[in-house]
């Protein structure tokens, strides 16, 4: 195996996951997350003579990763309504609801509500930590969109999270 192929697996190897992560919180479907990434990496190998010298190829990956993720966003979008719509949801106990209610799911629920560039604005900055500027450059914006879009994302988030009730309001 000749070292541009041994390079490639490696750069594979150590990104995918990351790759799949970034996907999955996008898109919200782990089967378009796993064809996002495939595709994004054979778009990386056929480039990868020049890719490989890049100081930052994951950057690269991520960039094509979320334009990938963010142009077919609208057919995603109605794919998933149309799946959500045919689900019932079984009644909740009132009485035990309270203590089985997991924060985790309820902001991965509120995070799947928000528009795809919004919601791919906040994975990118506060999932994956990357600085601002990182995020305007996988995303093609100004870094003016990413504050934004970031501080309207944060403020849907809150609102959804926040109680729907007043917890002094509950009798004892």
């Amino acid at each position: 195996m000749d070292k541009r192929r041994a390079d490639f697996d490696r750069f594979v190897a150590d990104s995918a996951d990351t790759l799949l992560r970034t996907a999955y919180l996008i898109v919200w479907d782990l089967g378009e997350a796993e064809d996002l990434v495939q595709e994004t990496l054979f778009e990386v190998a056929r480039r990868w003579p020049r890719v490989r010298r890049m100081q930052r190829p994951v950057a690269y990956a991520r960039r094509i990763l979320v334009n990938r993720a963010l142009g077919g966003a609208g057919r995603r979008t109605q794919r998933r309504r149309e799946l959500t719509a045919s689900l019932s949801l079984e009644p909740v106990d009132e009485a035990n609801a309270h203590g089985a209610i997991d924060q985790r799911d309820e902001l991965a629920a509120a995070l799947a509500e928000l528009p795809p560039r919004m919601r791919t604005v906040l994975v990118l900055r506060y999932f994956l930590d990357l600085p601002e500027a990182e995020v305007a450059a996988a995303m093609k914006c100004s870094l003016g969109t990413v504050k934004s879009t970031a501080s309207r994302g944060l403020a849907r988030l809150e609102q959804a999270l926040r109680p729907t009730h007043d917890p002094r309001s509950i009798p004892t």
